[in-house]
């Protein structure tokens, strides 16, 4: 059955045309992830389907009957409602009879009006309801139902307006990026709730393992034109690389053609034969197909990054609270050369503020942090770029100078470096308020990368940018040889960008973890809750030994830390080559190379190993 049909439409502002004589449709039950790159006209896409935005031409075509909603980047909430009260404003019958019930409640001596709400509440079949949406309040920490709207964050705001959606169960759901402002543990309730409910979706993402997860199918605007994909982003990626294949094949046949049917035009004789003439209009065909070559624009990053000495930073007995709530708690930290740290938590266990810690932006209630000569940080806060009242693209890198040095001696201007951010001659004179979200982040991206840090702190770097521009900053991250620290709730990026976790668990806790996002998770899921939580009471957990004094030199101290998080690391190494060879997942051709990769590991493991036995000898001595 279908819902909703996108209809021939159009949208331009002034000569930039975001799409042309768009069309498709959204049926029951599908679940549908719309991929464009930022400032190709995402958000306006999603505003026309939803009304708030008129298309230049052509229609969209709501199915009677069916009921919409739309999460949009922005909230509609009032103010001075309490979160109770803007989940009952809504036009639900079910829940008009809750909050009737709800009102009685307060009300116990009027014994007829709590009789008459009883009774609604039986005969619409309210008992489960009301428990269902108080799960779904609870899951998104939207437990004080007495808060008003005015005294909620924004990532609060945001939680509640996807509350408001999911517990109205409308037929068709349009959602604007519904992973921001939501911690890991929410997210992953959220994609299950998705992939087992029976829901129509529409909507945009960045988070890869939502859409592996809960799409089944993608629609993509590239370069103006729409492609539709049947399955889920593991799908998406195997057709679009056969689709880009195709078409590059097709053009390289074009331009052999070209060549021969050129070779012809120019010498073929003046008079025009009615064979002749067909043949020119064929080769103006050919002409236009040889020339054209896809956009695929991409955003260069190089840097020239600053010698880093041997000292990076070290922590010396961090401690941070704000009123009774504690974010540091006695916590130490001596960082090595390439280290590439992930840190994960629920919201509001003081993520962001280690980062500032760390940065000196707040100081510690106790202990310091040393930073190293040669340590130039560079620092991407969630609150991006303070543009100047009438500040243009180019004036924001030209604060930075003319011309950019870049790695190996080179140099490049301004302007140069905006193209190799995807911003052409056009738009960087373009007033920066007029960009997009994802635009916004590449530019303020820019602004941090070219002053050549290397110790490099992220914190949400993902949020509003592109699928596309996401993957060029991983490959970037993963060639990048300085320190990197990263907050992110985007799983995928966690997993292919650090090597180990700090783990927020609140009131001060802070787990060091060896792997990554999905070894995390694997260790989690297999644990013993019980135990775990146990542990937690008793003891600040910790992978590695935090009593590393004794007898061991200071640079045997740093050498018994490091050797410990090595031994991790290679244990999760040699257990993945061995569940390949568990699950029959290794090809006849690679045995003998997977074989070897594994024996080397095991050699490793057991040098570290006798090394670690000799420090620790030594310690407890």
């Amino acid at each position: 059955m279908n819902y909703l049909s996108v209809e021939n439409i159009s949208k331009s502002f002034g000569e930039r045309v975001l799409f042309d004589n768009i069309s498709f449709g959204i049926n029951k039950d599908q679940k549908i992830a719309f991929i464009a790159k930022n400032g190709s006209g995402k958000t306006t896409m999603m505003n026309i389907i939803n009304g708030v935005e008129e298309p230049d031409t052509g229609q969209v075509v709501l199915r009677k009957g069916i009921r919409m909603a739309f999460l949009s980047q922005d909230n509609n909430l009032q103010d001075e409602l309490t979160i109770e009260e803007s989940i009952f404003a809504s036009d639900n019958e079910t829940l008009k009879v809750i909050e009737a019930y709800e009102k009685a409640l307060e009300n116990p001596s009027d014994e007829e009006a709590y009789q008459k709400a009883f009774d609604a509440m039986d005969q619409h079949n309210a008992w489960d309801f009301e428990t269902q949406y108080k799960q779904i309040l609870f899951k998104l920490k939207l437990e004080d139902f007495k808060l008003k709207v005015k005294n909620l964050s924004g990532g609060q705001k945001k939680r509640l307006s996807l509350a408001i959606i999911l517990i109205n169960r409308p037929d068709l759901l349009i959602l604007d990026e519904p992973t921001n402002h939501l911690d890991l543990e929410m997210i992953e309730w959220l994609e299950s709730y998705f992939a087992k409910e029976n829901i129509t979706l529409f909507m945009v993402t960045h988070d890869r393992f939502f859409l592996e997860r809960v799409c089944n199918e993608i629609i993509e605007l590239d370069n103006g034109k729409l492609y539709q994909y049947r399955g889920n982003y593991s799908y998406y990626l195997q057709k679009k690389e056969e689709r880009i294949t195709s078409e590059n094949a097709s053009i390289d046949k074009a331009k052999n053609l070209f060549v021969k049917e050129l070779e012809w035009m120019r010498r073929q004789p003046k008079a025009r034969t009615t064979k002749s003439k067909s043949r020119q209009d064929d080769f103006y065909i050919i002409k236009e197909k040889a020339q054209s070559r896809r956009k695929e624009n991409k955003v260069e990053l190089e840097i020239n990054m600053e010698r880093m000495g041997s000292k990076i930073i070290e922590l010396h007995k961090l401690s941070k609270k704000f009123k009774d709530r504690v974010i540091l708690d006695n916590f130490s930290f001596d960082f090595q050369r390439g280290e590439r740290i992930g840190i994960i938590g629920k919201n509001g266990t003081g993520k962001s503020t280690f980062l500032n810690l760390l940065t000196g932006t707040i100081p510690p209630d106790s202990g310091r942090v040393v930073k190293g000569d040669t340590i130039k940080v560079g620092y991407y806060t969630q609150s991006g770029i303070n543009p100047k009242p009438g500040q243009r693209v180019i004036d924001v890198i030209k604060e930075y100078g003319e011309y950019i040095p870049l790695a190996k001696g080179k140099i490049i201007s301004a302007s140069q470096l905006l193209e190799r951010f995807l911003f052409d001659a056009k738009k960087q004179y373009d007033y920066v308020e007029k960009l997009s979200g994802g635009e916004l982040k590449r530019l303020y991206l820019c602004t941090v990368l070219i002053q050549n840090p290397n110790f490099l702190i992220l914190d949400e770097p993902t949020n509003d940018l592109d699928i596309v521009t996401l993957n060029v900053l991983e490959s970037f991250l993963l060639d990048y040889p300085g320190c990197l620290l990263v907050v992110s709730h985007d799983r995928y990026f966690m997993d292919k960008i650090v090597d180990h976790l700090f783990v927020f668990r609140g009131n001060g806790i802070i787990e060091n973890f060896p792997g990554n996002y999905s070894d995390f998770r694997a260790y989690e899921d297999s644990a013993d809750v019980s135990v775990a939580k146990e542990d937690t009471k008793t003891e600040k957990k910790d992978w590695k030994q935090n009593n590393t004094s004794g007898n061991l030199t200071f640079n045997e101290q740093k050498e018994y830390q490091k050797i410990e998080r090595e031994i991790k690391d290679l244990e999760i190494e040699k257990a993945k080559i061995e569940q390949l060879f568990s699950d029959g997942k290794v090809a006849d051709a690679d045995i003998e190379k997977k074989a070897n990769e594994l024996q080397n590991i095991i050699n490793k493991i057991d040098a570290k190993e006798e090394r670690w036995f000799e420090l620790s000898a030594k310690l407890e001595g």
